[in-house]
């Protein structure tokens, strides 16, 4: 069986575990949605990313062996092991945070999936191209909802407004690279932030939003320092499995 190195694993787990807290909390909105139309599609794109997330968690379980699987990887990890990016942890707030969220969030894995596709590692490739398909929903989705809060009501623009505010800080953390991903794969983030950029700032402008400029960026979620609110997620996201080790449904 072929031994990934250790670099690999640790970024086969940041995208695992972004994808799963993504997923749990795009998840809270189940049955408290604006409208049920967009209840429903809220909950689907939770699936797809969790679905995203438990083929690469399958991937890396495979890789270490002993017994490891998906589940223990989801359910038996503490806080300092996820490596999943700060921003997909911070509360929901209100609908217009958990748009702008999910919004710059999957232009920004389009971009990196496109890239991974084509990489040298047949299974990370595979993964990446099927995901292509779900996460190009998920920015037209997104995408229209900023620009119908954007440029909206009064309200509306205000509520999109402080979305922004409060979760610019934390996509700098998409193209601050960490050790195990530089070198890998040959992608160069700062090439991936310029067309990210791009793309952000054509829905910014049909929706009457001005992208932030010289915004300090937090970091720390792929190195597995975190925010408290991740510890609340997990607290949730793995009673079951920790107050009743081994249960099945």
């Amino acid at each position: 069986m072929f031994q990934m190195s250790q670099t690999l694993l640790d970024y086969i787990l940041f995208l695992a575990d972004t994808n799963l807290i993504l997923a749990q909390r795009n998840a809270e909105w189940c049955a408290h949605g604006p409208i049920l139309e967009q209840d429903i599609a809220i909950t689907n794109i939770s699936l797809d990313l969790i679905g995203q997330a438990r083929n690469f968690y399958q991937y890396a379980a495979i890789q270490l062996g002993n017994n490891t699987t998906e589940d223990t990887l989801a359910y038996l990890r503490k806080e300092r092991e996820f490596k999943n990016l700060l921003l997909v942890e911070l509360p929901n707030n209100d609908w217009a945070h958990t748009i702008l969220r999910q919004f710059v969030y999957s232009v920004y894995a389009q971009l990196l999936y496109t890239k991974l596709s084509g990489c040298d590692d047949a299974q990370i490739s595979a993964i990446a191209e099927k995901a292509l398909k779900e996460v190009a929903y998920h920015v037209k989705w997104s995408g229209e909802w900023v620009i119908r809060l954007g440029d909206g009501t009064e309200e509306s623009r205000w509520r999109m407004t402080k979305a922004i505010d409060n979760y610019w800080p934390y996509t700098g953390e998409f193209f601050i690279a960490s050790d195990y991903e530089k070198d890998l794969f040959d992608i160069d983030l700062a090439v991936m932030k310029n067309a990210w950029e791009e793309k952000i700032k054509i829905t910014f402008e049909e929706a009457t939003l001005a992208l932030p400029e010289n915004i300090f960026m937090q970091r720390g979620g792929k190195q597995g320092i975190h925010t408290e609110n991740l510890g609340y997620i997990l607290t949730d996201l793995q009673y079951l499995q920790r107050a009743f080790p081994g249960a099945e449904w």
